[in-house]
């Protein structure tokens, strides 16, 4: 007789904001928003700050009208990646089956392990126990389901610090009340199209086929009335090979300084590039985001004839893109990514300059790999390349390394 199939979704509470109330115990009980200083969103919040109605996404802005008297504290990114990895070597001890969703969050197949851990709801505990320990004391909450997106909504039942599992006997009378609001993938917009045909509801959902729904909405709708019926057949995935890798930051002054903006595809060019590098990969499509002061956000890309992974070459092709764009305001937020990893593929027709030739990148490839492997040893400050060496006051570097992490927050969470 098969296994019955559990999946459970780890989910770290108040991620950041709880890892700067563990190094500073000082900070514990208060209110911490972590984000931007002045521009830009939340990226965390402390639950102390979530009764002022502060939640992730929010503008900054708002979160200081909100909670004036809250701590507000720029990323630290790579103290995050540290404190996750350690997360994800945790759990992975429990199933080979784990795929890291984000870097606070995880799905792990628990088919089958009863023979192991005993109870899957004892797995649950002893889960969360694994991960205090291995943090130092940071809480999950952990939601066990058949399915991946009941998994999720589980997990959300009762944080901080929580376990629900939801049973296949339980699954339907748990649908029939659960607002179509809280199921992954139904955004604001779309619940409102939902309200208007009178569902909130999963239960009401099903008061149409999923033909009306395939009718109504395409994929969205098909995919919905799935949800609502409790089918999800997507399995966990350990490793999912990235469709793109991008960087982008929200900028404290808007500006139409080209040369700003041509530093700031520099620094995201050597994130992106770096991060390729360190994945053996290598993209034909380099695609330039620019969002404006009043927040209209514009993408323009060019698709090459080859794969690059050179930092120098991701941002010549960049500053291409953004020399054609006729600047419609001031920018509010800059980014760069490439995708395309695949293999062959037709080229579109650009007007940007080609990469160099192969001798040429092969150079900037060994330059790359020798920049890579001192940051790697000596740190991030080890080499700087002439275009983002400036002699700089105090204050000067101080933005310039708030605006750094701020950029290395929006890559990470995406």
């Amino acid at each position: 007789m098969p296994h019955p199939r559990w999946i459970m979704h780890m989910d770290m509470d108040a991620f950041f904001a709880s890892i700067e109330q563990l190094d500073d115990p000082s900070l514990r009980g208060k209110a911490v928003i972590v984000g931007g200083e002045h521009r830009g969103v939340v990226s965390t919040c402390s639950y102390e700050a979530r009764k002022f109605g502060v939640h992730s996404a929010m503008p900054i802005a708002e979160a200081r009208r909100r909670c004036p008297h809250g701590v507000y504290i720029r990323p630290r990114m790579r103290r995050y990646a540290e404190m996750s990895a350690l997360v994800r070597e945790a759990i992975s001890r429990f199933s080979p089956l784990v795929e890291m969703a984000s870097v606070d969050e995880a799905y792990l197949d628990a088919t089958g392990l009863e023979r192991l851990f005993g109870p899957v709801e004892s797995l649950g505990r002893q889960l969360k126990e694994a991960v205090r320990e291995a943090t130092g004391g940071l809480t999950c909450s952990v939601g066990i389901a058949p399915v991946k997106f009941l998994a999720k909504i589980a997990s959300e039942q009762r944080k901080p610090d929580g376990l629900f599992m939801l049973r296949p006997e339980d699954v339907p009378a748990f649908l029939a009340v659960l607002p179509v609001r809280a199921v992954p993938g139904v955004g604001r917009h779309f619940a409102a199209d939902l309200a208007q045909l009178g569902v909130k509801t999963c239960g009401e959902v099903s008061r149409y086929s999923e033909e009306f729904w395939k009718r109504k909405f395409g994929k969205a709708g098909a995919a919905l009335w799935q949800r609502a019926q409790g089918i999800d057949p997507r399995e966990v995935v350990p490793w999912t090979p990235p469709k793109s890798e991008s960087a982008e930051v929200t900028l404290d002054e808007d500006t139409r300084d080209r040369d700003v903006l041509r530093t700031w595809l520099m620094r995201h060019a050597e994130r992106v590039g770096a991060s390729l590098r360190r994945h053996g990969l290598a993209g034909r499509t380099v695609t330039v985001k620019i969002k404006y002061a009043d927040f209209r956000q514009i993408t323009r890309q060019t698709t090459l004839a080859h794969r690059i992974s050179s930092t120098e070459t991701i941002y010549d092709t960049a500053c291409a893109i953004l020399d054609g764009v006729e600047l419609a305001d001031r920018v509010r937020l800059i980014g760069v990514g490439v995708s395309g990893f695949e293999e062959g593929g037709p080229s579109q027709l650009s007007l940007m300059p080609e990469p160099k030739p192969q001798s040429e990148e092969k150079r900037r490839g060994r330059l790359d790999r020798a920049v890579d492997a001192l940051r790697e040893r000596y740190g991030r400050d080890a080499v700087v390349r002439g275009r983002l060496f400036e002699p700089q006051g105090e204050s000067d570097r101080e933005q310039a390394a708030v605006q750094a992490e701020r950029a290395e927050a929006q890559a990470l969470k995406k």
